[in-house]
């Protein structure tokens, strides 16, 4: 699985979930997780998820840390377990960092009633894709919000907590690509 944390800000805006965005954008073949820094503004028309498009939804963080994952497979449930991986290690690296009273709800995390994450997993004509944000600062939300920085992560985390997210990922995804090639089948 190749990493990339992209230096420069960049807005989520929805489009970056199509099928070979980091081959197309950025040169990684293959199954890749990339992150990146920037808002995040997704109109209803751009929502995947069609229970917010039905609520009339818009999504929006002036600052997210994003994920984007993309798997060539086609198989959704898959991608789901993957994403809520995804959402896991994200927990447990902020736990180790200090970040108190996380609760994971399905694909989101919360710091009580207020929301860290929007994340979504969806699939295209080729593979399956995973977005999670994490908001880095959350004022304007839609809806009650927080931020890593709120949380007392520092400026200067931002980076390392990204690149610790994607390696912890890719280990773990390599983990369980080497565990399926190390078992005999039983009659």
């Amino acid at each position: 699985m190749r990493t990339l944390y992209l230096r420069e800000n960049l807005t989520y805006d929805g489009s970056q979930l199509s099928s070979l965005w980091a081959f197309r954008h950025l040169g990684l073949q293959g199954d890749s997780i990339v992150a990146f820094r920037g808002p995040c503004r997704v109109e209803r028309e751009a929502l995947v998820d069609v229970a917010d498009y039905l609520a009339s939804s818009i999504i929006y963080s002036p600052d997210m840390l994003h994920f984007l994952v993309e798997h060539f497979e086609q198989d959704l449930e898959k991608g789901v377990l993957r994403q809520r991986l995804l959402v896991v290690i994200a927990k447990e690296i902020l736990e180790k960092r200090g970040v108190k009273l996380l609760e994971r709800r399905g694909d989101d995390l919360f710091s009580g009633d207020r929301k860290l994450s929007v994340s979504v997993a969806t699939i295209t004509p080729v593979s399956v894709m995973i977005h999670l944000g994490l908001n880095v600062r959350a004022e304007g939300a839609p809806v009650k919000a927080v931020g890593l920085l709120e949380l007392g992560l520092r400026e200067e985390e931002i980076g390392e907590l990204a690149e610790a997210i994607m390696e912890a990922y890719a280990g773990e995804t390599k983990g369980v690509f080497l565990a399926r090639c190390k078992v005999r089948g039983v009659p």
